[in-house]
């Protein structure tokens, strides 16, 4: 009796084997559909990360465009000094030039 037991279960154990041999097609069909999604997300992932070293950039490229009018503005704002301080000078040197031609003019009259 026993032997009866074991060669049923046998028996049903072939017949699942061969029944589970028949559900691997669609078993391997559901991985290589998973293998391209797997592909198509690393891809979109790789491009993702372009993105984002795209958008990086640009974040440093507004940055040193912002610190570049910064500076601009600072000798903008220095060339304005200096002009004034040039005018300055340029206002006493005629003043100057205005007493030596008076002084002359008073000494060659004399």
């Amino acid at each position: 009796m026993n032997k009866s037991i074991i060669v049923k279960l046998a028996a049903a154990a072939a017949v699942v084997g061969l029944a589970g041999c028949q559900d691997l097609k669609p078993l391997q069909a559901d991985i290589a559909t998973l293998k391209s999604q797997v592909g198509t997300l690393q891809s979109d992932l790789a491009a993702h990360k372009a993105d984002r070293s795209a958008e990086t950039a640009a974040a440093k490229a507004s940055s040193d465009a912002a610190a570049a009018s910064s500076a601009a503005s600072s000798a903008q704002s220095t060339a304005n000094q200096a002009l004034a301080a040039a005018q300055a000078a340029q206002s006493g040197v005629d003043a100057t030039n205005e007493k030596i031609d008076r002084m002359f003019k008073k000494s060659v009259s004399k």
